[in-house]
């Protein structure tokens, strides 16, 4: 599956739709230089490993009682380091992330996550590493 965004939720985006079709047009491009025998090198890639979801901070009666602080808003696979601000609570009160690591936030205050009490969640960068690739010869 091929998902490409952000965009609202039931708001078809021209250019998020053109987005999607070159990850498709490309991968149907690597499936045949693969089947034709080509051999892709090793390679190094960054990717954001999910660490944890975060939920917003909620009173006793599980309401929640702090917003995503305006500074972290829109800042999607940005650092967050240590101290920055997080929350914001209805009294003014700003939450900063307490870690002991930089965290890069996503799905940061996305509608269809407030049911499912997720205000973000927290991914670490890391490098994966793949070997040559190469159809094997019959």
């Amino acid at each position: 599956g091929v998902e490409v965004g952000p965009q609202p939720q039931g708001v078809a985006r021209a250019d998020v739709l053109d987005k999607m079709r070159k990850i498709v047009k490309h991968g149907l491009d690597f499936v045949q230089l693969f089947n034709e025998g080509k051999e892709f090198p090793p390679c190094t890639i960054e990717v954001f490993k999910i660490m944890e979801k975060v939920d917003y901070p909620r009173n006793k009666n599980g309401e929640i009682i702090a917003i995503i602080h305006p500074k972290l808003q829109d800042q999607d696979w940005q650092p967050l380091k240590n101290g920055d601000p997080l929350f914001l609570t209805l009294d003014g009160e700003v939450i900063p992330y307490q870690g002991n690591c930089t965290v890069y936030p996503t799905f940061i205050n996305e509608a269809a996550y407030y049911e499912k009490k997720q205000a973000f969640v927290k991914t670490e960068k890391i490098k994966l590493t793949a070997n040559h690739l190469r159809l094997p010869v019959s």
